[in-house]
């Protein structure tokens, strides 16, 4: 399945969107130059439930699990969601600046919330992620390279890339050689 954007709403067709309060304009909206690969999972280690979704709509309860007590008064996003089995949804057009990267730098370049498009996996820095999940993440790429000339195969970086010392996602689990080798066929 490939997937196309929208150019008025600058979100992907055939895709949930549910959108999220925490995003606000780019300094410049023709400078989308990145993705920023993450990992996430809500409580830590469990997956499919209605948590993340919440967490980025500002709706999370933080009395539902103990480890929640945390993230009290946080407002975060990311553009997309991709769930372990495949499922893509979309929290924050792409014209606009989601809040995923916090504190960070890539190439120079301080906040890259400002020019970066944050897409999360459900899962953990050392679960291995599941096939659907590379799939539809190099079905997603696609569609940004096709859409955002800035953006190469050499500008896809983790979390950990531009926040180094601060956030270890995607983590260890992520293999960055399948994404490529997915990448290519998709592309190929």
């Amino acid at each position: 399945m490939s997937f196309k954007i929208d150019q008025p709403t600058s979100l992907l067709l055939d895709c949930l969107f549910i959108p999220s309060p925490n995003c606000n304009d780019r300094p410049d909206a023709d400078d989308i130059s990145l993705i920023v690969v993450h990992g996430i999972s809500l409580p830590a280690g469990q997956f499919g439930g209605p948590y993340i979704e919440q967490l980025f709509t500002n709706r999370l309860d933080i009395q539902a699990h103990e480890s929640f007590k945390d993230l009290e008064n946080l407002q975060v996003s990311s553009h997309l969601l991709i769930r372990r089995d495949g499922q893509v949804i979309q929290f924050v057009p792409f014209d606009k600046r989601a809040w995923h990267a916090g504190v960070s730098r890539y190439q120079g370049r301080e906040d890259c919330n400002d020019f970066s498009i944050g897409i999360e996996l459900e899962g953990t820095d050392n679960l291995e992620y599941e096939e659907p999940q590379y799939q539809q993440l190099a079905n997603v790429i696609e569609a940004l390279l096709k859409r955002y000339p800035e953006i190469n195969q050499g500008r896809i970086v983790g979390h950990s890339d531009i926040a180094p010392g601060r956030k270890t996602d995607p983590g260890p689990a992520f293999n960055w050689t399948k994404l490529a080798h997915v990448l290519d066929d998709s592309l190929g």
